[in-house]
């Protein structure tokens, strides 16, 4: 079962597919909490971004009072029998014991989420200012209740079987439960070697940090399901890395980011369990999984893993829609990498597409263009298929063939998202109208024939008067609509648009736009902006990291400093030969 056909429109995996439908409960909203502002200053931004959580109850002062637990964990499963942070096959177990080690020389906090520390961790920020907050966040010191944990998975890479993976520079630290009674699950990445390192030294340097930071954070405001970061701290460890696998290494800085999900269980996690035939052990995680995060599944129900089941691909289309809706390129998409609970995960080598292309690849280690972001559709369908592979010894046969036509629903539930995502960019409301999917993937192919900028195309459209966008009048800045509008299809394309526009009624022109700038960002984490950020704390500047953070956070209001960095101008010509690889 393939996802794809010749046009723009169903490249990213949306038409003319013939499936067989499955009973899977569909989620009709599009969730948006962003202002009711389009222009904001960098004062007003500021305080709207960091003065959210004015909670009359304090924020924790003192981090010795800072408590995790890896009670359940620990209850649940066997740990690894062998001791020690040697590389080795591990058997018989879902965590192995490992403590970090702690980085070298001076350290320095040179990221921080309010909005994590103070909204997930319920700690007031004036504590990251302290030496504590560095031995903590770094792993140089653990919390109360913390008794470190490092996970065995494996992973279907770029397609093959890879064996035993696991986490190879993380470190899991144990689960808080706010205020609120939401549960995270604190993990360092970067934080030492492990029983997983493989060949690795269990680093992570600057660049990577910044990305993951930054991106966790931006996907989150964007509404994407997502891990979260809370911080990132560096030092003056020397670590030795290949970026491109050239043959050129450099030095570069260790870094470590804290960051945070509910779970980091992913399909890779149950695979290896069923490549070594510890059924008894895939059970017990399927078990804990559906009772902790699952927790509308009755875990009596003798059909419980294939409900499961039908969640995971139900909620992975969901994501893979999101994903394609905002342009994102994941760049590593290996099950190891896709989260049982259906977040984005390990970010990596991804990429924010910018000229639109269906065949846009962010990781330049994917020579064979694996995980385009046209492909992406595809590739969520091939891991759920190594998902169904790793239940099937745990399913009846009843149940497998069950969980075969919960499968060949998928291409319906992300046709079905994909198409209402986009829908919402364009403001197409009301009942379903036959053009409607034809006016989608007309706009695509004229955006991928003019190379028409994916985030700018649609945030100018929101941007636009209709009578702007009939004779493309007073539009000088609108940049990537001028590119588009280059297009000798153009105005059949328009007046289509604006027709269908008209036929809805009821409001106004400015509600119309209102509501398409809160559904279309007008920043996105470009890889330029990223490099450019990257660039600078490399020198030990990490004013662009922070202007980054700030403006990321209110992805779709208009702001000063943004404006003025270029952020929603044409890339910069420099950013045409950017490259991004796996090595971080």
């Amino acid at each position: 079962m393939v996802i794809y056909s010749a046009s723009s429109y169903v490249l990213l995996g949306v038409a003319n597919v013939i499936i067989m439908s499955a009973c899977m409960d569909y989620c009709d909203t599009i969730e948006s909490c962003h202002g009711h502002d389009d222009t904001m200053s960098d004062r007003q931004h500021y305080i709207h971004a960091f003065n959210f959580n004015k909670s009359v109850e304090k924020h924790l002062h003192d981090l010795d009072h800072f408590k995790l637990s890896c009670k359940k964990l620990l209850e649940a499963f066997p740990l690894d029998q062998v001791d020690g942070i040697f590389v080795r096959s591990v058997k018989n177990c879902i965590f192995s014991e490992s403590d970090p080690t702690p980085l070298k020389g001076p350290l320095r906090l040179v990221a921080v989420s309010k909005e994590v520390i103070e909204g997930m961790l319920d700690l007031d920020v004036a504590v990251s200012k302290s030496e504590d907050f560095l031995n903590y966040f770094s792993g140089g010191r653990l919390f109360p209740g913390s008794s470190p944990l490092t996970h065995r998975y494996g992973g279907h890479q770029f397609g093959y079987w890879a064996g035993q993976l696991g986490d190879g520079r993380a470190h899991l630290l144990g689960e808080y439960t706010s205020r609120k009674g939401e549960r995270w699950e604190l993990q360092l990445k970067g934080s030492g070697k492990t029983p997983y390192s493989r060949s690795g030294d269990g680093r992570a340097v600057v660049r990577s940090s910044v990305r993951e930071f930054l991106c966790s954070e931006a996907m989150h405001f964007l509404g994407v399901p997502t891990s979260r970061a809370a911080s990132i701290i560096v030092s003056e460890e020397a670590v030795w890395r290949d970026q491109f696998y050239n043959g050129k290494v450099k030095k570069e800085r260790g870094a470590v980011v804290l960051r945070l999900a509910t779970s980091w269980f992913r399909i890779g996690s149950l695979e290896v369990l069923a490549k070594a035939e510890e059924l008894d052990l895939l059970r017990k995680l399927l078990d804990f999984v559906i009772q902790e995060h699952f927790p509308s599944i009755d875990s009596n129900d003798p059909g419980k893993y294939l409900i499961f089941y039908s969640r995971v691909v139900n909620e992975t289309a969901h994501l893979i829609a999101q994903w394609m809706s905002i342009g994102f390129a994941h760049g590593v998409c290996n099950t190891d990498n896709f989260s049982l609970l259906s977040i984005t995960i390990d970010y990596g080598p991804f990429g924010f597409m910018e000229a639109y292309n269906p065949n846009f690849v962010p990781n330049t280690s994917d020579e064979e263009g694996r995980y385009s972001i046209g492909a992406q559709a595809n590739v969520g369908l091939f891991n759920l298929e190594k998902l169904l592979e790793a239940l099937t010894p745990v399913l009846t046969i009843e149940q497998r063939q069950g969980a075969g036509l919960v499968l060949k629903g998928y291409p319906r539930i992300y046709q079905m998202r994909f198409h209402k995502l986009f829908k919402a960019k364009l403001d197409l409301l009301g009942e379903e109208e036959e053009e409607d999917e034809y006016l989608i993937a007309f706009l695509l192919k004229l955006m991928e024939d003019t190379g028409a900028d994916f985030t700018m195309t649609f945030r100018q459209l929101s941007e636009a008067s209709m009578q702007q966008l009939h004779n493309m009048s007073n539009i000088q800045v609108m940049w990537a609509l001028q590119n588009l509008a280059s297009h000798k299809m153009y105005p059949e394309w328009v007046s289509m648009y604006l027709h269908r526009l008209k036929r809805q009624g009821g409001d106004s022109d400015e509600e119309r736009q209102h509501r398409m700038k809160r559904i279309n960002p007008r920043y996105v984490l470009r890889n330029w902006m990223a490099e450019s950020a990257i660039r600078k704390a490399e020198g030990n500047d990490f004013s662009e990291v922070e202007l980054l953070q700030r403006t990321l956070v209110q992805p779709y209001l208009t702001q000063d400093a943004a404006e003025e960095a270029g952020y929603a101008a044409q890339p910069p010509w420099w950013a045409q030969g950017l490259n991004v690889s796996c090595s971080s």
